[in-house]
């Protein structure tokens, strides 16, 4: 009989550990940071900002972490009589976590300085790596549409894939996560301003970014 009852236990715990409940409940509680595990399916067009916000949202409350304001690092052109916005206005003051608790960065400042973002640390909601260069497939290219600074571009050129909202014309500024690319240049290890995407009839396409070896995906941060 005791036999019997410490194997019903051992199964019992065996179910709860394999249980959906139980991997959201592995989440840390703090994480404030990831790459979205997958994207929109549609290339840059995200929705425009708020359809890229609710993203993010979506991703975070069904790891458990939903009960944060989340944003993504996304800058916008002016348009429509509206002001350019700035990714790194968006993202809150920090620190940031990913999903293991390693801090990635502890402000705005050191986020766009010497941050610890790496393939190593940047990880998606579920906490697992993101493909980077040199694995099949290549996603390491992630949408900012941002400068080094995190702040938007001021030019004429479209860096935003028509402020998030185009599935075909324009270009979006990407971030290589990894820190590597094709040279051994500043261009190549940044991770939000590498090169923009790129494709025969436009690179906001869901093809013209898995070209250029992406996957139409972008961090997300609590704002709070």
């Amino acid at each position: 009989m005791k036999h019997r009852t410490r194997y019903t236990l051992m199964a019992a715990i065996a179910a709860l550990a394999l249980s959906p409940l139980a991997y959201v409940e592995a989440q840390p509680a703090d994480m404030s940071f990831f790459i979205t595990s997958v994207g929109s399916g549609k290339g840059a067009d995200l929705g425009g900002l708020k359809g890229a916000d609710q993203h993010c949202q979506t991703l975070a409350q069904a790891v458990g972490a939903g009960s944060r304001t989340w944003r993504a690092y996304l800058s916008t052109s002016p348009a429509d009589g509206q002001p350019a916005v700035n990714a790194r206005d968006r993202v809150g003051k920090g620190p940031w976590k990913n999903a293991k608790g390693e801090v990635i960065a502890k402000d705005v400042d050191e986020l766009h300085g010497t941050n610890n973002l790496t393939k190593q640390t940047a990880l998606n909601e579920k906490g697992e790596t993101v493909n980077g260069r040199g694995d099949t497939p290549n996603m390491h290219d992630i949408l900012t549409g941002s400068q080094a600074d995190g702040r938007a571009f001021t030019g004429s050129d479209d860096m935003t894939c028509k402020n998030w909202t185009s599935s075909g014309e324009g270009a979006a500024m990407v971030g290589h996560h990894g820190r590597q690319g094709l040279r051994d240049d500043d261009a190549s290890k940044s991770w939000n301003t590498s090169h923009p995407s790129r494709g025969p009839s436009g690179g906001c396409s869901q093809d013209a970014l898995r070209g250029t070896g992406g996957n139409g995906l972008f961090y997300c941060f609590a704002s709070n």
